[in-house]
């Protein structure tokens, strides 16, 4: 089996939460060693119940964990330890806060050039809100998504799960792969710069495209798109419900067909693309009629058998159990926990496909890291009694709750 493509790069991922952790995630899927530096009180996932202990896990397989007091000058000079032996350096911390740490962009790549220094903001660094928290929702509320997340007629709604998060996460990877390989050449480190903002804005690219081109706002629709018919309209079977898009010409005409109703397709009422979408209700009405006395696995084989794009709308108890999930290598076994998890969402040649032990405890490695940093025993006894580095927490199977 061919090595992972970061074989030998080391990460410091000083994140919390989802959006510089899943990017470290991702970094360590690619084969880096990830160093979790953790304040003596741990990563604030840890303190957030069962969702924050599912944010941990999902967020932080396979890393290390270190406990260290950074506003102690020891404790100080063990994170620039590290830094001096890594390549990168990531952190989703409050705009203004990594400087009052000592360990800024500007502070720590004048100390350690090489660095490739990451990190995620709320609302970005140069605006009058950079000093704001950003949490996911708030990214959600102030740049369209719930605006346009919802029934026509409803209330605005989140994304079901931390989107901006992880847009961030996926946009914070890729402009640190993307400085890794410049500094392949060149041997310079970089900053490499985003924000729940940015990631959430660029994702709706074309939307924004849409609003400038046309000058209508997008607004909330429920499941079907605006402009096309029928896409991602939602119809009803006898056990639940499936969505149909089928707005080309082709597809439109494969579609009728399928549902044994061929003259639909020069009905005047949805001839074309634009007659489909100001006569939507009609036309959903004829696909309810059409589908709905089958199951959805009925449905659906009898769609995708013309190549018209469908799906059934499953709950987590059904994807779980999905067979194409299962045959893709996503998901992997944590034996430490008894569960599974996905991993990456990519494979690099023959690689393994993502970590599998599960999240560390906190502070659980701080020896070990330690000992790799030159430190005897006795010396970090005295640092764990002087409350600079952290005792690990009990095993697992030790712990009270």
């Amino acid at each position: 089996m061919m090595q992972a493509p970061l074989t030998g790069f080391r990460v410091v991922d000083l994140g919390q939460y989802i959006a510089a952790p899943g990017a470290g995630q991702q970094l360590a899927d690619l084969g880096a060693e990830v160093i979790k530096v953790e304040s003596l009180a741990g990563d604030q996932a840890r303190s957030v119940g069962s969702f924050g202990e599912a944010m941990l896990h999902a967020n932080n397989r396979g890393k290390r964990s270190i406990a260290v007091d950074l506003r102690r000058p020891e404790g100080f000079r063990i994170l620039d330890q590290l830094c001096a032996g890594s390549d990168v350096l990531l952190h989703n911390f409050r705009h203004g806060s990594a400087e009052r740490l000592g360990i800024g962009p500007e502070q720590a790549r004048s100390r350690h050039p090489h660095l490739v220094y990451g990190f995620v903001t709320g609302f970005g660094t140069r605006g009058p809100s950079a000093g704001r928290a950003g949490l996911d929702i708030a990214a959600q509320a102030e740049f369209g998504v719930m605006h346009t997340t919802g029934d026509a007629g409803g209330e605005p709604q989140r994304v079901g799960f931390t989107i901006a998060d992880v847009l961030a996460a996926n946009a914070l990877t890729a402009g640190v792969l993307a400085a890794l390989v410049r500094r392949g050449r060149t041997g310079n480190g970089a900053l490499v710069e985003t924000s729940l903002m940015e990631a959430v804005v660029a994702a709706q690219a074309t939307q924004w495209m849409s609003y400038r081109l046309t000058g209508d706002a997008p607004r909330r629709t429920g499941n079907g798109q605006p402009a096309v018919a029928p896409a991602a309209d939602l119809v009803q079977t006898v056990d639940g419900a499936i969505v149909v898009s089928a707005y080309t010409a082709t597809k439109w005409a494969a579609l009728c067909s399928a549902i044994g109703r061929p003259e639909l397709a020069v009905d005047p009422r949805f001839a074309d693309n634009e007659s489909r979408v100001a006569n939507r209700p009609a036309l959903k009405e004829v696909l309810s009629s059409a589908l709905g006395h089958l199951t959805r696995a009925e449905a659906i084989a009898l769609l995708a058998a013309r190549g018209i794009v469908c799906g059934s709308v499953r709950s987590f108890d059904e994807l779980v159990k999905d067979a194409d999930l299962a045959a893709s290598g996503l998901v992997v076994q944590l034996d430490e926990l008894g569960i599974d998890a996905p991993a990456a969402p990519f494979q690099v040649d023959a690689t393994v496909r993502g970590r599998t032990s599960a999240a560390p405890r906190l502070g659980e490695h701080t020896r070990d890291v330690l000992r790799e940093l030159g430190r005897n025993e006795d010396e970090i006894d005295r640092l764990a009694d002087d409350g600079i580095v952290g005792k690990p927490e009990q095993p697992r199977g030790m712990e009270t709750r």
